[in-house]
């Protein structure tokens, strides 16, 4: 004898809920204007660059955080060129107009790869 298969019951669809990449990536939202991002990048893009002491005024963040952010979302996420120098005893950091040399670029590449 074989056994009855129950009838499944259709469940109504839930919406899907649109995340913040894919709401960015159909050009549907705008960017955030003034936000904290926004004013570190304008320090680190004017001529004489900005110190870390700068940064956590206009920020209000730790000397640590400041640190990880030039490292993680300056250079890392948004892959801009990030030089500091020692001037007056102080370290100013600034983005940098040229691009990285391909290089450079294509010397990173080849160690992941291999």
């Amino acid at each position: 004898m074989a056994k009855r298969k129950h009838a499944q019951q259709e469940k109504p669809v839930a919406r899907a809920k649109t995340s913040r990449k894919t709401a960015l990536k159909s050009g549907q939202s705008r960017p955030r204007t003034n936000s904290k991002q926004e004013r570190v990048i304008g320090l680190l893009s004017q001529p004489g660059g900005t110190t870390i002491a700068a940064v956590m005024k206009a920020t209000g963040w730790q000397q640590h955080s400041v640190r990880g952010f030039f490292a993680g979302v300056v250079r890392r996420k948004l892959g801009l060129p990030l030089e500091s120098e020692k001037q007056k005893g102080d370290r100013v950091y600034h983005i940098v107009a040229a691009k990285p040399s391909k290089a450079k670029a294509q010397s990173g590449r080849a160690g992941r790869l291999a």
